[in-house]
């Protein structure tokens, strides 16, 4: 037994990178632990990939209707039908990332979270790539469905940018998620209001069935200055319906512009997850006032 050390470290410098090592490797196992249930929750419950599809068909289905009424191009449809995918994603955001830890409270599993040896930004981690597998199978099945019905039809003429415009709109929009998740733990109890409020208007601002330049110069420069589901919903449409879709800026432009959300937002979730910490911690409360 004089062999035996307590750490596999034969230094201080060593120490410090097997210390640093378990850190991460904790951090990954907080990833996917709570990725693994959002993923799985694909075949668990079959009632929600009804109502999730379904539903926002349904209001994909009604702008349809009203614009072959009204003789307006048939790129409005795929417009329409792209919008439509795209509210999954942030239905998926408002509902299981914002007000998450709220819910996680009234559960009381919130304490866990603090006294486990990770990060609070793994959890929101898994939880964003969780929902963001269980949100694309929607999010297809609509575009699936909604292009079989209505005869859509695409021109996506360089695929890879239109991968890179959606991974660029899904990084500042879970990372909003991040944030608010956060701010609503810390605002008390009108989580629940905060997260329906903020529903149906980023539909009107987003512009999800319509083409953002509806909006005027100065609602739509606002929307790209705040609200990535906006700003990577223009772009999509460019890159989807090349000529047919006019954005406010070009594809480039925007792309830059949903990078810097991506970073302010992140930014933001850190820094409100740190004083989230420090109100937890130091003195035994998780909202800026006495509920």
């Amino acid at each position: 037994m004089s062999g035996y050390r307590a750490t596999p470290a034969s230094g201080p410098r060593e120490a410090a990178e097997w210390s640093n090592r378990r850190i991460v490797a904790m951090n990954l196992r907080a990833i996917v632990g709570r990725a693994y249930p959002r993923v799985i929750g694909l075949t668990r419950e079959p009632s929600w990939i009804f109502f999730e599809i379904l539903l926002p068909f349904l209001a994909v289905s009604a702008f349809v209707f009203v614009y072959r009424a009204l003789d307006a191009p048939e790129e409005f449809v795929g417009f329409v039908v792209l919008g439509g995918a795209m509210t999954a994603f942030w239905l998926n955001v408002v509902w299981m990332m914002a007000a998450q830890f709220y819910w996680e409270k009234d559960q009381g599993n919130l304490e866990l979270y603090f006294t486990a040896p990770m990060h609070l930004m793994s959890v929101l981690a898994g939880m964003a790539i969780g929902g963001l597998v269980m949100t694309s199978s929607r999010a297809l099945a609509v575009i699936g469905i909604g292009s079989l019905l209505y005869g859509v039809s695409y021109n996506v003429q360089d695929p890879l940018a239109l991968v890179a415009v959606f991974v660029l709109t899904m990084i500042p929009l879970y990372g909003m998620g991040m944030l608010f998740a956060s701010l609503f733990l810390l605002w008390g109890r009108e989580a629940f209001h905060l997260a329906q409020l903020l529903q149906e208007p980023i539909y009107l601002l987003g512009g999800v069935n319509f083409p953002l330049r509806a909006l005027g110069p100065t609602v739509a420069g606002i929307v790209l200055a705040t609200l990535p589901l906006g700003v990577g919903l223009d772009a999509m449409r460019q890159v989807v319906f090349p000529g047919a879709a006019e954005g406010i800026l070009p594809v480039g432009a925007e792309m830059a512009i949903l990078a810097a959300m991506g970073v302010v937002f992140l930014v933001g979730a850190r820094l409100a997850l740190g004083y989230l910490e420090t109100l937890a911690r130091r003195e035994g409360r998780l909202t800026l006032r006495w509920q």
